[in-house]
């Protein structure tokens, strides 16, 4: 390789400029789903790993008794996070190669996230009245049709509350601000 070589060859983009254009993705995502708001969950990056976290909130009780946390808020807090799982997935490559102007980006102008087909969930204990954590594994995504598990806990990762599997119907590929500009026209 020649000096001039060298030359020509672009500099790697420093790290934090790589981990603004990620979270700046990923923030996109989520606020596309006014759901999330409002249940109070968050999603931390680590690289290409999100991890799911359920802010605990009085409001999610559903059994004051216990008190437990509801099996509703349970069972959108899994499904959210494979779904967020599926959409993040599907950027990923666009946002590492800078493809996608994070500047610019909004929930209109990323790609339709994934529909839910169906979502089992299989409550294992009692949701504790504390803040819950899920991640979830994409166990196969076609061009048309994925499939993920999610587990969720509280203080110890290898005690699950909850888990879920849940099978999507994939958007297709060339769909973001194209496919919004035609459901809105």
């Amino acid at each position: 390789m020649s000096a001039s070589d060298k030359n020509t060859r672009p500099a790697p983009e420093p790290v934090q400029v790589v981990k603004q254009r990620r979270d700046r993705a990923l923030q996109a995502l989520v606020s596309g789903i006014p759901y999330v708001q409002f249940l109070g969950i968050e999603f931390d990056r680590r690289g290409d790993e999100l991890t799911a976290t359920l802010r605990y909130d009085p409001k999610l009780i559903g059994n004051p008794l216990l008190p437990a946390i509801h099996g509703g808020a349970t069972a959108a807090f899994l499904e959210t996070a494979a779904i967020i799982e599926l959409g993040w997935a599907r950027v990923w490559s666009d946002v590492e190669s800078g493809a996608l102007d994070v500047e610019t980006m909004t929930p209109e102008s990323l790609p339709r996230l994934p529909k839910t087909i169906d979502f089992t969930v299989d409550y294992l204990r009692s949701g504790l009245p504390r803040d819950a954590y899920a991640r979830a594994r994409i166990n196969r995504s076609g061009r048309r049709f994925a499939s993920v598990h999610v587990e969720a806990w509280q203080d110890n990762r290898s005690k699950l509350f909850a888990q879920g599997t849940g099978h999507f119907v994939m958007p297709e590929q060339n769909d973001g601000a194209d496919a919004a500009a035609r459901d809105r026209g």
